[in-house]
């Protein structure tokens, strides 16, 4: 029997990011989720074909504080998520995931949720910049495009700011 979309997702995540193997990286649960809703509701989307899911998206709004010493490799991704302090002011949102099985990549899926959810954020928030740790080329291009649309600089944890 075929793997579910669900199933598919969850491989994938284990494939690209790999963090069961990485105490850095946020390991993404349910407890993780509920307090990413916390932060703000916007910060985790899917989007179903009706068959369950075929893409997700995982944002998180933080300060440009965190922002800078996660920049600077001064803090990992699980403490940048750790440290966020709940109802505050965020400026900065970190790309964080964007995932797409592969039949339903190049079609905007994630570019929409991500656009959205970020139409969403800045209703609460005055977001000044937009930050990732690429994990792929197409992550990277993905995150270019989406600093494009947006109109906020984008940057990249290593490089200088």
């Amino acid at each position: 029997m075929p793997l579910s979309n669900f199933e598919r997702m969850i491989q994938l995540a284990d494939e690209v990011f790999a963090t069961k193997n990485d105490p850095d990286q946020l390991d993404v649960n349910q407890d993780i989720i509920e307090r990413l809703k916390k932060i703000h509701p916007a910060t985790v989307s899917e989007y179903d074909d009706g068959n369950g899911p075929v893409a997700w998206i995982l944002l998180i709004p933080t300060t440009l504080e965190l922002m800078d010493r996660f920049l600077a490799n001064k803090i990992s991704e699980k403490e940048l998520f750790d440290l966020t302090p709940l109802d505050t002011t965020y400026e900065a949102l970190y790309l964080c995931s964007a995932m797409v099985l592969e039949e339903y990549r190049r079609k905007g899926i994630a570019t929409n949720l991500i656009l959205g959810a970020i139409e969403k954020i800045r209703k609460d928030h005055p977001l000044k910049a937009l930050f990732v740790w690429p994990f792929s080329k197409e992550g990277d291009s993905g995150a270019e495009s989406i600093a494009h649309l947006t109109s906020l600089p984008l940057y990249r944890r290593g490089e200088p700011k």
